[in-house]
């Protein structure tokens, strides 16, 4: 359960803080101060945010490094180039980011979700010295990158950036052969270059974790004693140079869950594996868009509709093929957020989304799911 990267001993489970536990509309403090005490007591001690997600740093500042010694812990969060605008706004945002999270340092700061539209921007205001210069000043120990784009890109990025110490990328049994996403060519690169290899969306944003879905039931009842999260934990565990696997945990459980797959883990068995690839093609005859509710095309949507919503409702019908709650939830949705027949075909979403999905498309063909007559 435990590597030995950059000196110290770290656990393989990493605490991904996307998603952080609400209650009554708001941050549930208490429940983010006992998943983060069962983690560190573990032994486990990476904590991974972002920039983007304000509530996330704000609450790892409270229930994280204002309760426990700063020395017990790792934090990585990143630098988000969608609010980059001037070299200036890059020192801006780091510190913002320290005052979230009350510490003085970041134990690895990332340039966040690159692809060649914001290597661009990255070049441009030569964010690769600046984190540099943050590793020589002793504000970030570690620097690195979270990446989503093609094999060939991360070549070339490596190559050229030889300081980088971390890459993190997003891969998954239903993602390893994907041609989008490439999660098996983007690990074979950086295992290249000898960079360790943080991992990010490992249950694809609830994917690989549903019980109910026929892939899930399969999983389910060749063990009924584990999660289906389980088979994707294990799946990520066998691969070599991976120091940490990124669990967005949204409940206790779920962190003790994650906990005890990883401390007694065995490797998949020659079984298990068919059983998985029989799995992913399953997901994969369902037209569903992809989407992990990461929430990253959110700040760009001009008419303000809660995206990933529409996409996980449109998703939730190819399963279940529920046309009454798919109706229902449509118009519900118009008194939070403005509906998904409000889009407009912008493309602004589909610019900022790590899965290149096409949105509006998607938002398209829920909107004529919901008003089409029976």
């Amino acid at each position: 359960m435990f590597n030995q990267y950059f000196g110290r001993n770290v656990g393989m489970l990493g605490y991904g803080n996307m998603r952080m536990p609400k209650v009554d509309g708001g941050l549930d403090v208490a429940l983010a101060c006992s998943m983060i005490d069962t983690f560190l007591e573990s032994g486990c001690s990476y904590f991974d945010t972002c920039y983007t997600y304000e509530e996330s740093e704000v609450m790892l500042g409270k229930a994280l490094v204002k309760r426990h010694p700063r020395e017990q812990y790792m934090i990585n969060t990143k630098l988000s180039f969608w609010y980059v605008d001037s070299a200036e706004d890059m020192q801006k945002q780091f510190d913002e980011s320290r005052r979230r999270l009350c510490t003085e340092y970041l134990d690895f700061y990332f340039l966040h979700s690159l692809n060649a539209e914001l290597k661009e921007k990255a070049d441009k205001y030569d964010a690769w010295s600046f984190i540099q210069g943050l590793k020589e000043r002793g504000m970030a120990t570690h620097v690195g990158l979270s990446f989503h784009d093609t094999p060939e890109l991360l070549d070339e990025i490596l190559t050229d950036h030889p300081e980088m110490e971390l890459v993190l990328l997003q891969i998954n049994y239903l993602d390893w052969e994907n041609p989008k996403v490439q999660s098996r060519r983007l690990y074979e690169t950086a295992r290249k270059h000898g960079i360790p290899i943080s991992i990010m969306e490992p249950c694809k944003g609830g994917w690989l974790s549903s019980e109910t879905s026929d892939a899930g039931k399969i999983l389910k009842a060749a063990n009924p004693e584990v999660s289906v999260s389980s088979w994707a934990f294990r799946f990520l565990a066998e691969l070599e140079g991976v120091m940490t696997i990124l669990s967005g945990m949204g409940t206790l459980e779920e962190v003790k869950d994650n906990i005890n797959t990883l401390r007694n883990f065995t490797p998949l068995s020659d079984e298990e594996r068919r059983l998985i690839k029989e799995a992913v093609e399953i997901i994969n005859s369902v037209p569903s868009s992809p989407c992990t509710d990461c929430r990253y095309c959110m700040p760009h949507c001009p008419e303000g509709i809660f995206i990933p919503a529409g996409l996980n409702l449109y998703n939730q019908y190819q399963i279940h093929k529920n046309i009454d709650s798919v109706r229902h939830m449509f118009f519900m949705s118009g008194t939070v957020s403005s509906s998904p027949r409000d889009c407009t075909k912008c493309g602004a979403c589909v610019k900022a989304c790590p899965q290149n999905i096409d949105i509006p498309d998607y938002l398209e063909k829920l909107t004529t799911l919901a008003l089409t007559e029976d």
